[in-house]
Parts: structure tokens; sequence; C-alpha cells
């Protein structure tokens, strides 16, 4: 795309649904680097397939590869895993290559970007999808409808989820076990979270840290915002959507669904949004949790599985990273986000977005099919370090040597809260998400600090809302 008003600040930053989840369906990242034929701009006739990493597995990427060339259109793949800081950089480097003439077909796009890759650069595929209604029926049957939903925008599909995460609470079994303090039960209350905290807290030295979180938009303030019954940004759905609806999903699941999310008005000022900052500020002021930090959490592994920290907010990606880090299956388990108002938990997803550029959509819609069967699925996502889409993917046998041993909270975060919904991504997304990061760090520093900069915040919001991208 070469309009010359679609600023880098338009471009959404990686706001870390799942920190290991950012690879091509679930593919493991590695330290090889991408071969020469790999090279931006290497015009081979192949699909090409943008996604942001500074390598990949080259044994996954073949598998990858050699399977689709084996289906019609018999057309090759190349995966350029662009090295960047986040997905600002990365799509800011992808429009680059575009305006260069070096198209790309497909964009491996987080909730964060759906929205914005809609209104600017995506193909809807409703027109694919209701082609091949009965080939697709398998794999709708399998995936929850909210992460449908949540690739929908203004009525059209613009990408098929192939993983996600869900905001769910990690707990450190040797804390537990030192606070003397029970697994907490799938009804418990931000009460019960707090009490939790006190307890370990007083069975612990002066280096321990009874609640980490960081200030970024998945896992950060909005878990707590979603359970206080409120968001960020007033939230509705937009209509229409009903094409896909009535093809895939039975009555039940049908209900309260639209065409895609919408968030529109800011609301940081209202009472809930301030209730929830007054909490969080408690918990600092109490020591039971330090001010958030930025980033996407990549310190923590080593800090919860030596004890240094009792509970975080994390999805289905930390059953593999903490595997990684040799913490055994037994050693930490997770439980759905406490309730406060509302149960209501959050999550972000990610699949391919078909790009207006491409000079190959019906091989890309191909490619887009291929990546979303569980067989391929299966192959590219056994090191746990996401959440497969397909619910049938999660089983004992996969999480029996990660663990953990509530290893369905995961899927059950949607399947038991049919409410849970995404992040709060609107197309003004990266300018919504600075906003957030800043003020929610200045409002946790005291708590006097909470109103003032709730103020500041609305009035950045509706300024950022106002924009055009």
């Amino acid at each position: 795309m070469t309009d010359s008003h679609f600023s880098r600040r338009a471009l959404l930053r990686y706001g870390a649904y799942g920190a290991g989840a950012a690879a091509l369906a679930g593919t493991a990242a590695s330290r090889d680097r991408l071969t020469g034929a790999d090279i931006p701009g290497r015009d081979d006739g192949s699909l090409v397939v943008a996604t942001l990493g500074s390598a990949f597995d080259p044994a996954a990427v073949h598998a990858l590869s050699t399977g689709f060339r084996e289906l019609p259109p018999d057309v090759p793949l190349r995966v350029n895993a662009a090295q960047a800081v986040d997905w600002s950089d990365f799509f800011a480097k992808i429009l680059t290559q575009n305006a260069a003439g070096t198209a790309t077909d497909l964009v491996y796009v987080a909730t964060e970007g759906v929205q914005l890759f809609a209104e600017r650069l995506g193909v809807p595929l409703d027109r694919w999808v209701r082609r091949d209604t009965a080939e697709l029926r398998e794999y709708f049957a399998d995936v929850h409808p909210s992460l449908v939903e949540s690739m929908m925008y203004e009525g059209s599909l613009y990408q098929l989820p192939v993983e996600f995460n869900a905001a769910d609470m990690y707990l450190n079994q040797q804390v537990l076990k030192r606070a003397g303090a029970g697994f907490p039960p799938a009804d418990w209350t931000r009460d019960d979270f707090t009490a939790l905290l006190r307890e370990m807290k007083r069975s612990s030295d002066s280096h321990f840290t009874p609640y980490f979180w960081t200030n970024r938009l998945w896992g950060g303030v909005v878990p707590w915002l979603f359970n206080n019954g409120t968001s960020l940004l007033a939230e509705s759905r937009a209509p229409g959507g009903s094409w896909l609806r009535d093809a895939f999903y039975p009555a039940a699941d049908r209900l309260g669904r639209g065409g895609g999310f919408r968030w529109t008005t800011p609301q940081a000022t209202s009472a809930r949004v301030e209730e929830v900052y007054d909490y969080l500020a408690s918990l600092v002021q109490e020591d039971l949790c330090t001010r958030p930090e930025g980033g996407n959490g990549t310190n923590l592994v080593g800090v919860f599985s030596t004890g240094r920290v009792g509970v975080t907010p994390a999805g289905g990606f930390w059953a593999g990273g903490l595997h990684l880090a040799g913490m055994r299956a037994d050693a930490y388990d997770v439980q759905y986000f406490p309730r406060r108002h509302t149960q209501r938990m959050q999550f972000g997803a990610a699949g391919y977005a078909l790009l207006r550029t491409s000079k190959k959509q019906d091989a890309a819609w191909e490619f887009i099919k291929y990546a979303a069967r569980k067989d391929v699925m299966t192959e590219l996502s056994a090191a746990d370090q996401t959440t497969p889409a397909r619910r049938s993917m999660l089983t004992a046998g996969r999480y029996r040597e990660t663990g953990p041993a509530h290893w369905k909270v995961f899927y059950d975060t949607l399947d038991e809260f049919p409410d849970t919904g995404p992040i709060p991504a609107p197309p003004q997304v990266a300018e919504v998400t600075d906003v957030l990061l800043k003020y929610t760090g200045t409002a946790l520093a005291s708590p006097r600090s909470v109103a003032p900069a709730l103020r500041r915040m609305q009035g950045d919001l509706e300024q950022a809302m106002e924009r055009d991208l």
C-alpha cells in the first residue's frame, strides 16, 4: 500500500496477546536464519507469507511448505520472517516492501491488528467461505464462535483463527504450599484473590512478589476492567455476520453475536474504571504487587519458576515456556481469572490476513484453509507455546509433560464463559495502547494519582479515537 497518510503511528504495537504465539501457526522460533531464497523481493512465483520474528524452525517451515506444495494449485510457499522490534515495526516493513513493489500475499496478524488490516489492507474472506461451506463445516464446529467473531469487521470475516490465548491466572504450587493455602476454586472472587496474596506475603521474605503483571494491552489492566463489568472503550457489536453464523453454528451459539466488535467512546473516567485503578493502586501500596512493568514479560519465567512470584496472568503459551525453563508439570497450575461484578475474561487470537496487493488471492485462500487444518496445526503446535483455536486439540496427552493439571481452563475460558471477548483493538489501537500504557503507570504511582491520571487518559483517548488512520 502506498497511501501517504498511512502513518507509522497508525500501525499497531505488539500487545503481547501471547508471548511465543507470534509465529507461523504456532511454529517454534529458532536461531537459524532464513536462507537466501527467502530474501524479500526474490520473485520466484511463490506465495509469500510474512510473519513477525527473526527466524523460524527450518524443519517446521519445510514441512509446512512441502505439504502445501502437494495441494492444488501447486504454488511454492515462501515465508518471510521479518526482523522487527514489535508489531508496529513489522507492519512498517511490510508497507515499505509493498511500496517498493515487493508484494506480500499474506500476513500473520494478531487481534491487535485485525481491524487495522481489515480497514486498510485486508481482503474479506466471505466469498471463499460461502463457496467452501461444506469443506469448512468441520473447522468451524471445532472453533469457538467468539474467536471467529473477533476476526470479523463490520460484518465480514478477515481471518480464520488458528490460535489464541486467554488471560488466566498461573499459580506457583511451591508458594501456595509455603503459605498454607489451597488451590483456588473456579468461582473465586477478587476478595479471595486479595486474601491469597496477603497469605503469600506473610509467609515469604522481602524478595518475594505475590502478584506480578506487565503494563500492556493483553493481560495488563484489561482483564481487571472486564471482570468489573467495564472496558477502556465502549463496546458494541457491528450488524451483520448472520451469513456465517447461520451456516456454521447452532442457534444457542448465535445468540448475542454480531458482525464483529466495535470499540468507540472512551470511558476512562467512569466509576467502574476508576474502581479498578483504585484496587490495583491498593495492591501496590500493600506491596502485594509492584507497579506494572512494560514489555511482554519475558523475564517473568525465571522469577515465577523459582518461587519469587506467586501469581501472574498468562495464557496457554506459558505451559510450553515453563516446561522449557525446567519447571515440573506439577510445580504450577492455572485457574480462571477471579470474579468481580462478572467473570468475563479477555483473549487475543491470530490468523492469516490476505492483502489487497496479492495477485494470488485464490492460492492464498487455499493456504489459509491448509494452515487451519487439524493435522497441520497439530504438527506445528506440539511445543505448547500457544493455545490452538481448535477445541479438539486440547487433550490430556498434549499437557502430560508440560502441565498444568487444570489444562482444561485454557479452552473452558471460552466454553464456560461465552461472554469472554477480545482485547479492545479498534483501528486506532496503536494510539489507544500508547495512552493506556502511559497513564496506567502514572495512575498507580500513588492512590491520589488515580483520578487525575484517568482524566488525562480520557482526554488523550478522545483525541486518539478522532484521528484518521
